[in-house]
């Protein structure tokens, strides 16, 4: 056989595969010799693809030698008007949300062939709808989450913005740590405890009560400077039933799914106007984004389901008037109670010890606890311990139970 030797990359790629293809066939039938291995090397391709030119041509015939778009048949990217209009008008309703929380939405209608979420972003740079803003990197520390709804609830102001009509609003937000379920958002004039308790108790009459309440070191909820003494707040939470707890100082991830909330809450609503009205108008917008925050936007830590899909009322109802229980029902006969003074302290061993202004008038147990200590309660809940090696005359504070349990526990090791 006399063929001379080609390459694919001459100026006809057309007439040599043709030519490729006649003398490939007839080597295939015997009418030429020669071997088709050693055609495809002159021709310089491999067999695989003079196979393939072969079995184009007994397909398509000469147009199958055509070079075909590399464009896949079905393009993800590539969705149908219809499709494409139904992305841009939620993202319209929901200016950032993303490809994940658009797909889950479109997800739930019928008609609508929805595309992949990297297909939706691909929808969204393509109309100059994408925020190209890099996204912040993981946080360096451990999340949690609490194994059923009310078990936790975390609480704090969102940071105050001016409005119109003087004065300024803080918005008082609460989230279920298990569902991340918004319990509330309030649009409120100020940061005292009362505005808190008046906020806490319409949420215990509708959502009932959680084991515990997390919050920050700020001074609405707790007791400036001396964490571990009893706020109004918290002692009225006690008798309650409620647990209030506190993140550490200075650690805002400790409450790191209001701080996610906060962020969204200041995108989606609070940044949407250039200047508030007033506070009715505030209100008013949350009232209007929360049950799209609870029932609508899907949540990645959910497996992008809803607040709501995971969040169940509590079996713990509010009791109108338990929060003047007396707590000394919590306390056996003949144990060691003393009667908190006006500046928040008891008096025991001849020393005085702070432990809160929120318990003035209220009576706490101390039982002992280790030689040089002795803790300190209130009704059911254990404030601290204090210290009984200070000197008479002089004041102390409440220590942490946690430290002195650990250090009792290595010392009898």
């Amino acid at each position: 056989m006399s063929v001379l030797a080609m390459a694919w990359n001459i100026c006809d790629l057309m007439k040599s595969r043709t030519e490729f293809v006649k003398m490939a066939q007839l080597i295939k039938s015997g009418e030429a010799p020669g071997s088709f291995g050693e055609l495809c090397r002159r021709y310089g391709i491999s067999r695989k693809n003079g196979y393939k030119w072969l079995n184009r041509y007994k397909t398509h015939g000469p147009g199958g030698l055509q070079d075909q778009s590399r464009r896949p048949h079905h393009q993800p990217a590539r969705s149908t008007e219809k499709t494409e209009q139904a992305v841009l008008d939620l993202r319209e309703s929901h200016p950032c949300w993303g490809g994940r929380k658009l797909r889950k939405c479109l997800s739930e209608n019928i008609e609508l062939e929805v595309p992949s979420a990297s297909t939706i972003t691909e929808i969204l740079r393509r109309h100059g709808k994408l925020n190209e803003a890099p996204a912040a990197g993981p946080g360096k520390f451990q999340r949690f989450e609490r194994e059923s709804p009310n078990d936790l609830w975390q609480m704090d102001f969102k940071g105050h913005f001016a409005i119109k009509k003087g004065g300024r609003c803080h918005p008082l937000t609460i989230l279920d740590d298990h569902s991340r379920f918004n319990i509330c958002l309030a649009a409120c004039a100020n940061e005292t405890s009362v505005t808190v308790q008046h906020h806490l108790i319409d949420a215990f009459r509708q959502y009932g009560l959680p084991h515990q309440i997390l919050s920050d070191n700020g001074p609405s909820w707790s007791c400036q400077k001396r964490r571990l003494a009893c706020s109004w707040l918290e002692a009225w939470l006690i008798r309650v039933g409620v647990d209030p707890i506190h993140g550490r100082s200075y650690h805002p991830q400790t409450q790191g799914k209001e701080e996610r909330f906060h962020r969204t809450l200041k995108a989606e609503v609070i940044e949407t106007r250039t200047e508030w009205e007033d506070l009715e108008q505030c209100q008013s917008a949350f009232l209007e984004w929360r049950p799209i925050y609870n029932e609508i936007r899907p949540h990645e830590s959910l497996g992008d389901e809803v607040p709501l899909s995971r969040y169940r009322l509590s079996t713990r109802g509010y009791e109108e008037n338990s929060g003047k229980r007396d707590m000394r029902e919590h306390y056996q006969e003949g144990e060691i109670q003393r009667k908190v003074d006006h500046s928040g302290e008891i008096s025991y061993l001849g020393r005085k010890y702070y432990v809160g202004m929120g318990l003035h008038g209220e009576h706490v147990a101390i039982r002992a606890l280790a030689e040089k200590h002795s803790s300190v309660s209130y009704g059911w809940k254990r404030l601290g311990a204090i210290d009984l090696t200070i000197k008479k005359g002089e004041r102390g504070q409440l220590v942490p139970l946690k430290s002195l349990t650990v250090k009792a526990k290595f010392e009898s090791e």
